[in-house]
This record gives structure tokens, sequence and C-alpha cells, in this order.
């Protein structure tokens, strides 16, 4: 399995059936059981090889992607559309997408610069004002193909450029599932769960469930995050920097990271000569809310690749620190 092939599959939020069914095969392929559980999230249990009591650690990653979703129809065969996600609306407008299973393709589309007005081209364009265009010749063919609560993802190809980087829809989270996929192929001291998470993109919905029914001791979330390294932005509001290794974070919007899990991931890193660094902002939020709450409570720790452009229709990783994600998240389970 690799990031391509992860990253060109469609699952926004809600709607993760496709990837779900390529992580099922390859999880059986790989010898394990994996559980589906209500909230469709995909879980292995690995025993691990240290002596009894092990401590049980959920490392997660979401199998979900931002995207659209259909809401209704214009008279002229147009969708009209909402967001499934934190989306900026400005890097919508002409964008190639497929909507639902069927992957018919389709341009998201608003008025044209030449038609505007002066104060239109001021204007910032709302997720109400934009249309995608699927080439239906009225409502009710539009209706047909692509009725009410149909999903719309980003049609973007995986490409590798430059030096080492990476560009593509849905890094947040095909990085995670790529390095959850590989550290189950590790032999680990712990008793590991695996989980494939749903729903993460609106709300945290799959890992509430899934921590709540495998009682962690500990967690780790595997993410990917804002990276903000660009041109004449102040160092200071850069968040974290692509190419600097994987991002740890102390505190998010959602989370705060316990303290000993924290100063463990940098030790640990620094020891194994991993590239990291701190992740800068506490803004925004994942998983590790929901896990962090459940029960009693769980110590958690958040490892991100940083991603440019995140949440939009192209994003950038650079596939360095992708390695690091996972090089960081073995060494930690493995001492813990």
């Amino acid at each position: 399995m690799d990031l391509k092939t992860l990253t060109e599959i469609n699952a926004p939020s809600g709607h993760e059936q496709a990837i779900r069914r390529v992580l099922l095969d390859e999880l059986k392929k790989l010898g394990f059981a994996p559980v589906l559980d209500r909230m469709g999230n995909v879980v292995v249990v690995k025993e691990g090889t240290g002596d009894a009591p092990r401590k049980r650690v959920m490392v997660s990653a979401h199998m979900d992607e931002v995207g659209l979703i259909v809401t209704s129809a214009t008279e002229d065969g147009y969708l009209r559309i909402a967001a499934a996600g934190g989306i900026d609306p400005r890097v919508l407008v002409s964008k190639r997408v497929t909507v639902g299973e069927d992957k018919l393709p389709g341009v998201i589309g608003a008025v044209p610069i030449h038609l505007q007005s002066a104060a239109e081209r001021k204007h910032v364009l709302s997720m109400d004002e934009l249309l995608v265009d699927i080439g239906a010749k009225n409502k009710d063919e539009a209706e047909c193909k692509a009725p009410m609560g149909t999903y719309i993802s980003f049609d973007t190809p995986y490409v590798e450029y430059g030096d080492g980087f990476a560009c593509g829809k849905a890094f947040d989270d095909r990085v995670g599932c790529l390095s959850l996929l590989r550290l189950l192929q590790e032999e680990l001291p712990v008793d590991l769960v695996a989980c494939f998470v749903s729903e993460e993109e609106v709300g945290c919905r799959g890992a509430k469930g899934a921590a709540f029914q495998q009682e962690p001791d500990i967690g780790i979330v595997l993410e990917g995050t804002t990276c903000n390294d660009l041109g004449d932005v102040p160092e200071t509001a850069h968040v974290c920097e692509a190419g600097q290794g994987v991002a740890v974070s102390f505190m998010d919007g959602a989370s705060i990271a316990n303290r000993a899990l924290f100063r463990k991931a940098l030790d640990v890193a620094k020891q194994e000569n991993i590239p990291h660094q701190v992740k800068h902002s506490v803004s925004g939020g994942n998983d590790g809310g929901a896990i962090q709450r459940a029960r009693e409570g769980v110590p958690v720790v958040v490892l991100s690749v940083p991603c440019r452009y995140i949440h939009s229709p192209s994003s950038v990783v650079k596939l360095s620190d992708v390695e690091s994600q996972f090089a960081l998240v073995k060494a930690l389970v493995k001492a813990l």
C-alpha cells in the first residue's frame, strides 16, 4: 500500500465506504482480523510481545477527507452544495470534482469575472453561491444523477515533484493511515489497538466510539496538520514547516497533550535522530480531543505531518515528513 493509492480514494466524511473496503482487504492480506464497529471504524487489536500486564495503546488515523455534499439542484441543472468539513470557498472555483460513487465528472463554477461588477469582484464567494456543473440539461436530470445527499470529492491526481514533495488531495489524513498500516507490521511490546476512524472532519465522531469501546491506556493520534511556511508569512505564524520532520503538538483546540507523553515523544525523537518539530499553533482540533475524553480519560499525544494548503483540492507534503511520522510513532510505542 502506498500514499498515491490511499489519497486517490474518494472518502468524504460519512462516505468512507471506498477506503474502508481497501483497508479491510489490505489488513486481511496482512493476516489480521479487522473488526468493523457501528460507527464504521476499522479496528485491529494486535497483542504485544512484552510480559503481561501490557499497556493498551490506541493509535488512530482518520479515513475521511473534507468534501462536499449535494443539497439541491437548480432549474437549469446545476448542483447546489454544502461543505462536509472545514473548506475555504475561495479555493473551490473552477476545480474539477467527481460526484457520487459513479464518479460523475463535474466542475465547480461561479459567475465569470467578465460579468461581475466592480463590487462583486471584491466580494468573497460563499458556499451558497457556488454551483457544480455536471452537464445536466435540467433539474430533473441533475436530481436523477446526483440526488440530495450525494457526496462530492476533489478530482486531484497524486503527483510527486520537486525536492521530495507530493501534491494531492486527502493527505489529511491518508498520511496517518499509511503510517498506521506500517506500524501494524512491526513487533511491539505493547498491545496495539489500531483504529482507522470515521468522520473526524465533521466532529471527531468515529474516534469517540472507538475510544469508549477499546478503553486504551494511552492514545496516539496520527494526523496531517496545517503548514503555513509561505512567502511573506511571519515565521511565528508558520505553525510548522514542511521538511522539518513530524510535528508534535503540546496543545490544540481540542486537547492538551499529556505532558509526560509529549516529553517522551520529543526525547525519543532526539535519541533516535528522527527529524521533528513542535507545532507552534494551538488552533484546530482532531481526534486527540475525543480520545482524551473517553470514559475516565486517556493521556494522548498527536504526531502530525505538515500539510501545505490543507483542506483544499490540492495539498502538499514533504515525503520525508511522512517517513518521520512513521519513525516516531514506531519508536515511541516501543519505548512506552
